[in-house]
């Protein structure tokens, strides 16, 4: 089973008066794609500037397509894209 995963940092320094609101949308879209089955998991970074998203059984085109529809992507200072391969005897 291959994994995706992506480490989004935002700009904390220039965040926009409706930040809240954007964060409420990001959740929406992250949900959908929960129950879509292709988002494994979503952990929020302890420093609060962003997200490690893994992503599993789709492509790294898809996960290209997907991020930007992200709500913060829009405030994204980085993000970062690493395909994964388990470890067969783990």
């Amino acid at each position: 089973m291959n994994r995706i995963m992506v480490i989004l940092t935002i700009d904390t320094d220039n965040l926009p008066s409706n930040f809240q609101e954007i964060i409420q949308h990001e959740r929406e879209v992250v949900a959908q794609w929960k129950k879509e089955g292709f988002l494994d998991q979503l952990f929020l970074r302890q420093t609060r500037n962003g997200a490690v998203l893994i992503f599993k059984e789709i492509d790294m085109d898809k996960v290209n397509e997907l991020m930007p529809t992200l709500p913060l992507y829009a405030l994204k200072k980085s993000v970062e894209v690493f395909p994964l391969i388990k470890d067969a005897e783990i």
